[in-house]
């Protein structure tokens, strides 16, 4: 995500705002999921933009801003360890599947311009769970979706919430560490702790 601090700055932003815009944006479903209701991430995402934006001296309208930095995620890229480490844990037999909080079809453009889209047995996204993750259900409409119980599955993330979650579902966890952060002490600790997808990939590997 740090790329989208560029498009912030494109629009005449401060780039750190990125970071609070993101943060308010999950802080709003989680709120929504907690008490029963649920919408989708690109919604939630357009209508904080505006909020976030508003009264700005923007080189550009608003609605135009907003615009800029919502086509933002179609220009991500993976970071350069992930190629290789799915390509490694789909040759050693692992069943990959992915379950993000936003459209499923950011993954499918991520992993398509990347050439790993194949891959991937299932792109899943909350959009057709109870709520978003963390919410229990989320997981369990994963593993539903798999076929498999919870705790055959290992949810692998960035953000330490994710990884309470899903362990709070019964999933055991890995976390990918890439900033030398110290891990939560009020979340559920992870299972795995690396710092790269790749190490991951080798750790999982030789235990096949």
């Amino acid at each position: 995500m740090s790329p989208m601090a560029d498009r912030f700055v494109d629009v005449g932003a401060p780039g750190l705002l990125a970071r609070a815009w993101f943060a308010g944006l999950l802080r709003d479903g989680f709120a929504l999921t907690a008490t029963g209701t649920s919408e989708k991430f690109a919604m939630i995402a357009t209508e904080s933009l505006h909020e976030n934006l508003a009264g700005l001296p923007l080189n550009r309208s608003v609605e135009d801003a907003v615009d800029h930095i919502m086509h933002g995620f179609a220009g991500l890229a993976l970071h350069p360890d992930v190629a290789g480490a799915v390509r490694t844990l789909s040759a050693s037999g692992f069943r990959l599947v992915t379950l993000s909080n936003g459209s499923s079809h950011v993954a499918e453009a991520l992993f398509l311009a990347a050439g790993i889209r194949e891959e991937f047995d299932m792109l899943l996204s909350v959009e057709d769970a109870a709520g978003w993750k963390p919410l229990r259900a989320a997981y369990e409409y994963a593993a539903d979706a798999c076929g498999v119980a919870p705790g055959r599955m290992l949810l692998t993330a960035v953000h330490p919430w994710d990884i309470h979650g899903a362990a709070r579902a019964g999933l055991r966890t890995a976390w990918i560490n890439r900033a030398d952060a110290t891990y939560p002490g009020y979340f559920t600790a992870p299972d795995i702790t690396v710092s790269t997808l790749e190490e991951l990939a080798s750790i999982l590997s030789s235990d096949v």
